[in-house]
């Protein structure tokens, strides 16, 4: 039969079942015409003689039936009689249909004794089957058989047009007619058997699923609900494949969907399920109105409530499987979404198997497709989509793929969670590696539920989510509109902060990591990227996916472009950039958020940072150990660095970390929409400002030592010094390397005077600012660093890194250093000595007194116009101190004095090759060069240049001894006597040092001795103990005045033969110990 092969559509439109006026049997009104009363009349039948079977299926004998001429009763039947006294209201005693819903709707089948039972069942099998009966509905719906052609069409005698009249109840508008199959819906529910070819269909699987006897004698008849519930288990276990169960006929599958298609509308039709939540239905949804899907809807919104019975949460779950199976077994979505369903040709598609187009996740997939992609879509049917997919999210249950590919994890990691998407959540957590590996087939069923409900685009269809950060959400995201998609995104940007609760942090990087790895299911980007992924990355539909595109690659793609130079060509829009750049600071957060990254750099996670207890510092952890990853890990994390090097604002926790920095110092550079390097260089030069707190100093110093490990991590320098560097520097990548080979270059083109410089004016400006980046700390510079790491620890280990801190204490401790680091802080010291900029301390504690005396000075020439300004009454004593400090350091070998080695050049080989022979090429000179040249001062041997040198390395150490390192090396015991003790035996080295200093200082007087009045005014005048000399003179003038005054005249002249007083020291004067020297040297 026609009606009883298909599961028409309009059959959604039932409503008003079991509550609306009982047909009257006396008299109907026929398109106003009066009618004779419908007379429902048992078939006249023998008494005690079996009726024909129904489809098929045997049936007990009725008991024996009067035929009345005023209509027979069921009221007066003596089978249901004490039943019906006690259970029915007496006004429906005549009235044989509303006595049959009374006795059959009654929930304890004890209650209906057994004889009246089978009277019931007969009189509705008869109903259904008899033609007379069947010529009734003829009578009422006659216009409505002829506008129906298939109902017209069927055979009459064997109950098919009343089944054809229920399957097309929605085109019935004759009121009677329509009242009539309203009444027959009910009897035809009440039991499978009465359902058009249902037995036919169905015996052999209910006979194998053991789902009831085909007999009423075995089974009560108003039981028969569980019988369609058993095999609608059945259904969903075949689904879920789960072991041992059966497989269902095509045909009784189509009869099952059909039933519960049909009973749709109103509950009451699913009589198991009618009869399991009778009384939740009176507790949860006591003033929902039967019809049109509502109890059932009301019903699974409370279906995980405590309150709720577990046979009504188990018959509902079965319903929501179903309705997962075949989205028309849902009355309301079918109904809110039909148009839409048309208009978007979701059920026309050829490539898709007919089974699969009825399918709840197929119809989410279509219709959201085309709401992401900017088409109308009906409020009311979002509506329900709405419900549905905060339905599958809910129940894990509900998606079979869920649970057939992630039965193991969910025995081992889940079990008991499963209420309000507890479990779902703990399977995502499962996904993300926090609690063990987890099956492909599990990941990608969970990646599809993800896709079918999409989360991303409203938070609330999550409830786990919803209830764990609700509290955030009111706090930090009030001003955004409750169920935005932007929620979401406002929910990652406090991840991490006070406002996060850890129960949120958790839901919400569960959902992430899955939203991560497809970029369709972030609503924002999609809407704003669609285009540029169609023209960059060959993108497919919003519900279309490619099995061979890895996990995040579209999102790879577009950031790709997102920070290509105009040069390079095929840019993305600037809307979609906004939003590429925003799921790229989110995702920063956790390394789990960039699919590519923790697919190729599992197994270094897992070695290197399994011990990270602190979130988010992940992918610090891989650039710490950049050079131990395995190949494919390093590439994806090279890229990933030298992304943040453009656009430092990646790193989300270190710009929250710097923000009063960024507020205070850098807040232009950090408006920008790319900042192309420009944040971090200004976070780098105010590394040492007060608003700088601890975790951005840490987090700005980790980037500057990534930033060593290869010359791409710095943006601003690969941009200034790509070119450079591939046509100098070929094969080379560290930075700190590319930095050595370019600098080297820059001084070698230098010194030889070359008219063009090798090295581009954009890339030495870059390179100057690199090397003054890496003066800073040591660790910036790796070769020096692991020199005297072991010299560190025994000598500087309480001295704070940054502010080149450690450099310093090093080089206070040069003489107790090991071979290798001596030899590399006196190479460090070579460097500075050329170019003063490159020393950070001198730079550093001499800043104001190079900007009041040196601002025209050449900034490598920095430390000699601080040298010629050092005795200023102006200077500063902190950076006088420095100045001497580097004096010194600079005369205990030549080669660190560029101004002496320059002068000299050709008199350091002529008189003191000697030297140079015997020192090794890593030793320190100690002063001998200087102190042979000295010598050859004394004896008029120098050139005129190298003469002049020598004279002003002799004036500055008659001012302090210390800067005569030969001196100081053998007067050390001297020196370092107590002072109280005045009779010092000198050693006879210290002893010959001295004299030495006496005819050198002897010959220097006759060289250069004062010529007239003028040139001893200004020997005064730049003389350190100028106040001193000048206040003696002027006490003289004054004792003679006063003495003139009072005597007349002068009568005699005093004689003053004292020991000239020596200036004081900046390290606190000659030391009291070295009277004891003078005493022995009474010519000095």
């Amino acid at each position: 039969m026609a009606a009883c092969r298909r599961v028409p559509r309009l059959l959604l439109l039932m409503s008003i079942l079991l509550y609306v006026h009982p047909i009257r049997e006396d008299k109907y009104q026929i398109n106003g015409v009066a009618k004779p009363p419908v007379s429902v009349v048992i078939p006249a039948q023998n008494p005690g003689v079996v009726p024909a079977a129904v489809n098929g299926a045997p049936v007990l004998a009725a008991l024996p039936l009067r035929r009345r001429t005023s209509g027979w009763k069921l009221a007066e039947e003596g089978a249901c009689r004490e039943d019906l006294t006690r259970l029915c209201p007496k006004h429906s005693w005549n009235n044989n249909l509303a006595v049959l819903e009374c006795l059959q709707d009654r929930k304890e089948e004890t209650e209906i004794a057994a004889d009246c039972n089978h009277l019931l069942w007969n009189y509705k099998l008869n109903l259904t089957t008899d033609p007379k009966f069947e010529s009734v509905a003829v009578e009422v719906c006659k216009t409505t058989i002829t506008d129906i052609k298939e109902c017209a069409a069927e055979e009459r005698g064997k109950g098919y047009l009343v089944s054809c009249l229920v399957d097309h109840r929605g085109n019935i508008t004759e009121y009677q007619c329509n009242q009539y199959i309203v009444k027959m819906t009910s009897i035809v529910f009440s039991d499978y058997r009465l359902i058009c070819g249902f037995m036919d269909k169905c015996r052999e699987d209910i006979n194998t699923l053991h789902c009831g006897s085909i007999s009423t004698g075995e089974k009560d008849v108003h039981s028969q609900g569980e019988v369609i519930a058993c095999l609608e288990k059945g259904l969903v276990r075949e689904a879920e494949e789960q072991p041992g169960a059966h497989a269902i006929g095509a045909n009784c599958k189509k009869a099952i969907m059909r039933v519960a298609e049909l009973s749709s509308d109103d509950f009451h039709l699913d009589r198991y399920l009618y009869f399991s939540c009778r009384e939740d239905r009176e507790r949860f949804c006591e003033n929902t109105p039967a019809g049109e899907g509502r109890v059932y809807k009301c019903l699974f919104n409370h279906k995980f409530e405590e309150a709720m019975s577990e046979k009504c949460r188990d018959a509902l779950t079965t319903r929501q499987k179903l309705i997962a199976q075949d989205y028309k077994v849902s009355y309301s979505l079918a109904k809110a979404c039909k148009t839409d369903l048309r208009k978007y040709r979701c059920s026309a598609d050829t490539n898709m198997p007919r089974a699969r187009e009825a399918r709840l996740s197929y119809l989410l997939l279509c219709l959201e497709s085309a709401v992401h992609r900017g088409r109308t879509v009906s409020g009311e049917c979002q509506g329900e989509m709405l419900d549905y997919r905060r339905m599958l999210m809910e129940d894990f249950s509900l998606s079979p793929e869920i649970v057939l590919h992630c039965r193991g994890e969910i025995e081992a990691h889940c079990s008991g969670l499963h209420r309000k998407g507890r479990t779902l959540h703990c399977l995502m957590r499962v996904g993300r590696g926090d609690l063990g590996a987890i099956d492909n087939l599990c990941q990608k069923a969970l990646q599809t539920l993800i896709q079918e409900a999409d989360p991303g685009a409203d938070y609330r269809i999550d409830r786990a989510l919803n209830e764990a950060c609700e509290s955030v959400i009111q706090t930090a995201c009030k001003h955004i509109r409750n169920g935005d998609p932007m929620i979401l995104s406002c929910l990652m940007e406090h991840l991490y902060t006070d406002k996060m609760v850890e129960d949120c942090e958790h839901r919400l990087l569960e959902l992430q990591y899955f939203i991560a790895r497809d970029w369709k299911l972030d609503p924002i980007l999609y809407k704003k990227c669609q285009g540029d992924a169609s023209r960059l990355c060959h993108t497919h539909g919003w519900n279309e996916t490619s099995e061979m595109m890895p996990p995040g690659a579209i999102f790879s793609c577009l950031y790709r472009h997102a920070y290509r130079t105009e040069e390079q060509g095929r840019r993305l829009s600037r809307d979609c950039k906004v939003e590429v750049q925003r799921i790229l600071h989110q995702r920063a957060l956790d390394v789990k958020l960039d699919p590519e990254l923790q697919r190729r750099c599992m197994t270094d996670l897992g070695k290197w940072c399994s011990e990270k207890a602190e979130s988010g510092q992940e992918l610090d952890c891989l650039q710490d150990h950049l050079e131990d990853l395995v190949s494919e890990c390093k590439d994806v994390v090279g890229n990933l660095t030298e992304l943040e090097s453009e656009d430092i604002q990646i790193e989300t926790l270190l710009m929250r970390a710097c923000e009063p920095v960024i507020q205070s110092y850098c807040h232009e550079v950090a408006d920008n929409q790319i900042d192309t390097g420009d944040l971090m260089e200004c976070l780098v030069q105010n590394k040492h400002q007060k608003e700088m707190n601890d975790k951005c100093a840490v987090g700005v110093t980790h980037f500057q030592l990534v930033q060593i490990k290869d010359f791409r991590f710095s943006y601003k320098f690969k941009m200034a010094c790509k070119e450079d560097v591939l046509k100098l520097c070929p094969n080379i990548k560290k930075k700190v390397d590319v930095v050595l080979c370019l600098s080297t270059t820059v001084r070698n083109d230098t010194l030889q005077d070359m008219k063009e410089q090798r090295v581009s004016v954009k890339c030495r400006k870059q390179l100057r600012v690199e090397e003054l980046e890496m003066s800073e700390d040591i660790r910036l510079e790796p070769e020096l660093y692991d020199s005297c790491k072991q010299d560190i620890g025994r000598l500087c280990q309480n001295v704070a890194f940054g502010n080149a801190q450690v450099i310093e204490c090093l080089k206070e401790n040069k003489k107790q250093l090991t071979q290798r680091c001596h030899h590399k802080v006196f190479k460090l010291q070579e460097v500075e000595m050329m170019d003063s900029e490159l020393d950070y301390q001198l730079m550093r504690v001499c800043k104001p007194m190079i900007r009041r005396f040196c601002t025209e000075a050449d900034a490598k020439n920095m430390l000699q116009c601080l040298k010629q300004n050092k005795n200023s009454e102006l200077m500063d004593p902190k950076c006088k101190q420095m100045i001497t400090k580097r004096q010194i350091t600079q005369n205990t070998d030549y080669r660190l004095n560029p101004v002496l080695r320059k002068s000299c050049k050709a008199d350091i080989p002529k008189f003191c090759q000697s030297i140079l022979n015997k020192a090794t090429g890593d030793s320190e000179l100690e002063g001998q060069v200087v102190s042979c040249l000295k010598l050859k001062y004394a004896d008029q041997r120098l050139s005129p240049d190298c003469e002049d040198q020598i004279r002003v390395i002799l004036q500055e150490s008659a001012l302090d001894y210390r800067l005569d390192p030969q001196l100081q090396l053998h007067c050390t015991d001297e020196v370092s006597r107590p002072p109280g003790r005045r009779e010092v035996r000198l050693q006879p080295e210290c002893k010959k040092r001295l004299q030495d200093r006496i005819d050198m200082w002897s010959y220097a007087a006759k060289v250069a001795p004062a010529e007239g009045f003028s040139d001893l005014a200004m020997q005064v005048m730049t003389s350190p103990s100028k106040n001193y000399i000048l206040a003696m003179i002027g006490l003289g003038v004054c004792v003679l005045f006063l003495f003139g005054l009072l005597c007349g005249r002068i009568t005699k002249r005093g004689h003053f033969g004292a020991w000239p007083t020596l200036p004081k020291l900046p390290y606190g004067g000659w030391s009291p110990s070295f009277t004891g020297v003078r005493a022995h040297m009474p010519q000095l």
